[in-house]
């Protein structure tokens, strides 16, 4: 098939852009050419923000499957709509699993209450969700809500996304702290697993129309996820804080969508939905094999051993913050 994915250098996409090129697809990648694409993807330029720019770079673009990672707003849908309705036989929108009330019935499910209070990031897939499916049969819909997932680029935590900060905190027996008792069970899914059970549902007509979690079922607390992170990088065993979330909220606003929006509560999915429309899939990696591989990953390419001092002191602030109490 011919594949257009909007985004493909990520977190998240960049797996899924290996794995379709290896299993035969024509697969385009749009990316505003600051990271390199997979290798057997065609790369076209063109900024996701400026639907003039996308127009021209899309001209004469062919595409059975359209993916998108990279649509945060309704706003940013109306070019697809202008550009593939009736054109395409699915469209993948990849949406989020924070777009749930919290606090959530555990285990999840795809019908969950929506309408996350917290988090802005939520509210706009949401409305992204729900601009879609106005859309009627003009762009037939398949609307992926991915939790935590990591590459190897990742070593998760409840502060900071990407980059080293954490991890050189713990190698070097640096404090760091997690949401209340860190008891609270949360679900760490593998890039390279995501884009098995992603493949699955591309042209997917059993998928058309409907909405799927993509997760592992493995859930860890923080506490663990943090010894296993410790264990990965070789370090000594982590030296954590637990701290009640309205005080690291109170301490720093900004960490306010990430733990009372989304990492301070217990996330376990149910995901029957995606193995019935995806036969044999399964998520094959541990969290601990993921961390493996990030810890791989970083000493292979010790440029990338960097820490952000705005992260170091944001650890720090909160810290200090509690010990002051």
């Amino acid at each position: 098939m011919r594949i257009l994915l909007l985004g493909g250098s990520g977190n998240l996409s960049a797996d899924c852009a290996e794995l379709l090129v290896r299993l035969g697809h024509e697969v385009t990648v749009v990316t505003r050419g600051r990271s390199p694409v997979p290798a057997g993807c065609r790369a076209v330029a063109a900024d996701r923000d400026d639907p003039a720019s996308l127009r021209a770079a899309l001209a004469g673009v062919a595409a059975d499957v359209v993916a998108d990672f990279l649509g945060f707003r309704p706003g940013q849908m109306e070019v697809l709509e202008e550009l593939f309705s009736g054109r395409i036989r699915q469209l993948i929108f990849i949406s989020s699993a924070t777009v749930y009330a919290k606090p959530h019935p555990v285990p999840l499910t795809e019908e969950a209450p929506l309408g996350n209070r917290w988090s802005d990031y939520a509210r706009q897939k949401q409305a992204c969700e729900k601009w879609l499916a106005a859309r009627g049969g003009g762009l037939p819909f398949t609307i992926v809500r991915p939790s935590h997932t990591f590459s190897p680029r990742w070593i998760p935590n409840v502060v900071s996304i990407a980059g080293y900060t954490f991890a050189r905190r713990l190698l070097s027996g640096r404090p760091v702290f997690v949401p209340d008792d860190g008891e609270a069970l949360w679900t760490l899914t593998t890039a390279r697993d995501f884009a098995r059970g992603f493949a699955g549902l591309v042209g997917n007509d059993a998928a058309v129309g409907r909405r799927f979690h993509l997760t592992s079922d493995e859930a860890l607390s923080w506490n663990r996820i943090y010894a296993e992170a410790a264990r990965a990088l070789k370090a000594g065993a982590p030296v954590v804080e637990n701290i009640p979330t309205d005080f690291i909220c109170r301490a720093e606003p900004g960490l306010e969508a990430k733990l009372k929006g989304d990492k301070a509560h217990t996330a376990v999915f149910d995901n029957t939905a995606v193995r019935r429309a995806v036969p044999g899939f399964a998520c094959l990696d541990r969290v601990r094999d993921g961390l493996a591989a990030s810890a791989a990953w970083f000493d292979a390419h010790p440029d990338q051993k960097r820490s952000d001092p705005a992260v170091d002191a944001l650890w720090d602030r909160v810290l200090e913050a509690w010990r002051r109490r």
